[in-house]
Order: C-alpha cells, then sequence, then structure tokens
C-alpha cells in the first residue's frame, strides 16, 4: 500500500523507464487521454534505481529508502530555515511539527514529497545565507522532481530580482551569483517539459497528459470552490469526494489566513514568502483530490514559523506531550488514508 497511486508510477518508471505517448480515448468524459508515465518526473525514480542498482535492495524497499532518508535531509532543512528566524529550539520544533503533520504518512512511502521538501528547504536556506549557485544549483534539481518546483523556482528568481534591484544588496552579493541563479533554476523543469512535447511530438503534451489524463489542472480555484460549498451543507457532490480526508483538509484550508498572518508578523524573508504563497495558490487553485490538500501543503513549512516559535516557550515534558499525542493522531490519519482508505 505504501507503493500504490503515485508510487506505483515511479516504481514502474525506475524499472523500465519512460515510453511517452499522447493516446487520445476520445469522448467527452472527465479522463480522454490515456495516463502515462511521463507525468511523474525523473528524480525520485532515478534515485531508486540508482539506490536499488548499488545496494542490491528491491525498488520497493529503495523508494522506501530514498523517501526515510530525504525526510530527515528535509527536516534538517526546516531546522536550519526556521533557526535562522527563531532560534535553535524553535528550529527543532519546527522539523517534528512538519514529521506529524496531517498527510505525514506519505514521508515515508514511496512519494516524491521527502525529497522534494529537502531540496526546496536547502534551497531557501541557500538563499537566505546569499549562496546563491547553491540555490540555483538546487532549484535546478527541484525542476527534475516535480512539476509544483515552479514556486520554488519563481521564489528563488524573485529574490534574486530583488537583491540585484537594491544598491546595497547588489554591492553585498555581487552580480554573477544572483543572475546565475536565476538563469540556471528553471532549467531543470523546462527542460523536462520540453523533453516530454519533444518525445511525443506536442509541445504542450505534459499540460494535457495531466489536464485529460490525470483531471489535474490549474483552474484558478474553481474546483475547491465548489467542493468548500459542498462541505459547507454536508454534500459530498463533486469529483474525488472522501468525506474524512475532505473534512480534516477543509479545517486546514479554514486555518491558512492564520497561518499566513502569524508568519508574515515574524517577518521572513521574501523567498519564503514567495515560496509558501505560492504554494498555497498554486495547491487551491488546481483541481485534484481535495482531501490530499495536507499532503500537497507538506512543502509549504515555512508555516510553521510561528506555530515553532509559540511551542519553543514550552517546557520540555509539555512539548513531550505535545508531540507523543499528535504523532499518534499522524499515525492513525496516515493509518486511515493509506492501508484502510487506500489513497494515500
Amino acid at each position: 500500500m505504501l507503493a500504490t497511486w503515485d508510487g506505483w508510477w515511479y516504481l514502474q518508471v525506475a524499472e523500465h523507464g519512460y515510453s511517452p505517448s499522447l493516446v487520445r480515448l476520445g469522448g467527452d468524459g472527465l479522463f480522454t487521454v490515456q495516463q502515462n508515465s511521463v507525468a511523474f518526473f525523473p528524480l525520485y525514480p532515478a534515485l531508486i534505481r540508482m539506490v536499488s542498482e548499488s545496494t542490491g535492495l528491491g525498488l520497493y524497499g529503495s523508494g522506501i529508502l530514498v523517501s526515510v532518508v530525504t525526510s530527515f535531509i528535509a527536516a534538517a532543512g526546516i531546522y536550519a530555515v526556521i533557526s535562522l528566524l527563531a532560534g535553535a529550539r524553535a528550529g527543532t520544533v519546527a522539523a517534528g511539527l512538519w514529521a506529524v503533520a496531517p498527510g505525514a504518512g506519505v514521508e515515508w512511502a514511496v512519494y516524491s514529497e521527502s525529497l522534494f521538501v529537502a531540496i526546496a528547504a536547502w534551497t531557501c536556506y541557500a538563499v537566505m545565507k546569499g549562496r546563491w549557485v547553491a540555490a540555483g544549483l538546487l532549484a535546478f534539481t527541484a525542476g527534475l522532481n516535480r512539476p509544483t518546483s515552479a514556486v520554488l523556482i519563481g521564489a528563488v528568481g524573485l529574490a534574486a530580482l530583488v537583491t540585484l534591484a537594491r544598491p546595497a544588496s547588489r554591492r553585498e552579493h555581487g552580480v554573477r551569483g544572483p543572475v546565475y541563479a536565476m538563469l540556471v533554476a528553471p532549467l531543470g523543469l523546462l527542460s523536462y517539459i520540453a523533453w516530454v512535447g519533444w518525445s511525443t511530438g506536442e509541445a504542450t503534451a505534459y499540460f494535457t497528459l495531466q489536464r485529460e489524463g490525470w483531471a489535474h489542472f490549474f483552474d484558478y480555484g474553481a474546483y475547491t470552490w465548489h467542493v468548500l460549498r459542498n462541505l459547507a451543507v454536508g454534500r459530498g457532490d463533486y469529483p474525488f469526494a472522501f468525506s474524512t480526508p475532505d473534512l480534516l483538509s477543509l479545517q486546514l484550508v479554514l486555518a491558512l489566513p492564520f497561518l499566513i498572518a502569524l508568519m508574515l508578523r515574524k517577518r521572513p524573508p521574501l523567498v519564503l514568502v514567495a515560496y509558501t504563497l505560492a504554494t498555497i495558490v498554486t495547491v487551491l487553485g488546481t483541481q485534484q483530490m481535495f482531501g490530499n490538500t495536507m499532503r500537497y501543503l507538506l512543502p509549504a513549512f515555512p508555516l510553521l514559523l510561528a506555530p515553532a516559535a509559540a511551542l519553543s516557550r514550552l517546557k520540555l515534558p509539555t512539548l513531550a506531550v505535545f508531540f507523543t499525542t499528535a504523532a499518534i493522531a499522524s499515525g492513525w490519519y496516515a493509518h486511515y488514508v493509506i492501508f484502510e482508505l487506500g489513497v494515500p
């Protein structure tokens, strides 16, 4: 069950590689194009294959190992970012909050969330420390991992542009580093999308596949609004309806304005603000399984800044009780959606 849905596709890519095609199914239903593995970016399955061939583990075990290891790298990156803003204790708490967040069960499944958050967190850290070459290379790597890397690439580019526009920061950081980051960051994402287009003979094949093969596309929040209106009156008259995950995701969506306001009060760097807001807009503005909103928002780790700073003031026994309770709740939900509901 830890390798179903997206995990199955990742393992297929790791074992067989890609066979790009865009096969029309006809009709006017929700799915009019045959699903194809090129919808899944190559970095994660490439790491699975590399680990399998170098360790002798099977592909499934290698996928779990990659996810587990990168989850700790992600937690370390979250610690590094939050520590710069609120201290080491808050950084530790933030890493813990990410580990027990709703939807965190996929952090140790054959999914690419842990790998992406690891890259994203260390990219933001590199920007905050003025290490533009590292930031550009990490954002480039993120572009080979998943399409939502666009928000990270945009945040790096915006931070670099603002750095160049301000004389004081331009003198401090120079010109070459920020320009390098701006130019290199989008190349991974653009290269893969261009390759899919070239391989299938249609320039927009990747987007067509996402829209017509998986019903995932940016609709400016129309689907999310439709779900919210249905949930408000206790109805499930919308695609991909799952009552318990949808209700829990609703609670998170309602909490987002407060979490955003609390984050902004801490005056985080521009790269964190841009990355977080763009992530939220992308998630809520896209038609996809609403019940997976908690998983889709796992990369928005800067939202943990204010809660982590507040919790860091608690004494250790109180924190232990809190995290034990949160871990049990998170573990129950992970068990429910993965092993009972079957929808990671």
